[in-house]
């Protein structure tokens, strides 16, 4: 079984963070690890305390992970410090990580700011680089680009941007506010379009833990970044499809949907 390691905050409602993720990862067939950059207090209204780990002890995670079940693949969610990206770009160089998904985690979906203003810098000089993919939304590919984005051209742009400036490829995510459910490809200088289906769903808590781990997954189990980034918005919108409805704000997706046997079976 290919194995993939999210390094991410944890969300104790279930909704995004490292629970989406091994959530995600265990539906897309592959064995899910996690090393804990922070505990979050929240839910679907918002973010009501972060309480990170210590750069030492992250570090000891992943050294417990990399020198014992070697991931095939590795997220990278929420980190909120600039001193715990450092730690995480030096072991992914001492371990030769491989196909690694940055997910730009900025801003919660209930609008709660989650990276500190000097991590966004460590972010673009120590991860990026090391990204085969990097994953921002319309407000996160803006604050990487240093650009507004208001249309398809300026999708094209701004990810054309960040691909060049970093090495890596970019998807970037048009969500309804711009271009719909159509999300962009930068990769090798060719941009490529991916169209989604609009779900009416208010439900979107972990939208973007959830693709960036479904991407992973794929990645590990040998797809291409095409590929890979095909199946895994037809997970989401399977998820999304599902109308899962959970909480007072913004709930999770019913990231289950697909689950069948047994013991998946209610009473």
């Amino acid at each position: 079984m290919k194995t993939v390691l999210t390094i991410a905050g944890s969300d104790c409602s279930g909704g995004a963070g490292i629970q989406a993720d091994i959530k995600t990862m265990t539906m897309n067939g592959v064995y899910a690890m996690s090393a804990i950059t922070a505990l979050t207090a929240q839910n679907t209204t918002g973010v009501q305390g972060i309480h990170e780990v210590s750069p030492a002890f992250l570090g000891m995670q992943m050294d417990s992970i990399f020198m014992d079940i070697r991931p095939d693949a590795v997220k990278i969610g929420m980190v909120s410090s600039a001193e715990l990206i450092s730690v995480i770009a030096d072991k992914l160089r001492e371990y030769d990580g491989k196909n690694i998904v940055v997910d730009p985690v900025m801003v919660a979906t209930s609008g709660s700011a989650l990276l500190k203003t000097d991590a966004v810098s460590a972010l673009t000089e120590k991860l990026l680089p090391l990204a085969a993919v990097v994953t921002p939304n319309i407000p996160e590919g803006e604050i990487l680009s240093g650009m507004s984005i208001h249309n398809k051209e300026e999708m094209e742009k701004a990810a054309k941007k960040i691909g060049d400036a970093y090495g890596c490829a970019v998807l970037l995510k048009g969500g309804h506010s711009v271009n719909d459910a159509n999300d962009l490809l930068y990769a090798e200088e060719r941009c490529i379009w991916f169209a989604g289906k609009r779900i009416d769903n208010p439900n979107t808590h972990g939208t973007g833990c959830t693709l960036s781990s479904a991407i992973a997954s794929n990645l590990a189990k040998g797809y291409t970044l095409e590929e890979a980034i095909g199946r895994s918005k037809e997970y989401i919108s399977g998820a999304l499809s599902a109308m899962l409805d959970l909480g007072a704000g913004s709930g999770p997706m019913q990231h289950n949907f697909d689950l069948q046997g047994k013991f998946a079976e209610t009473k």
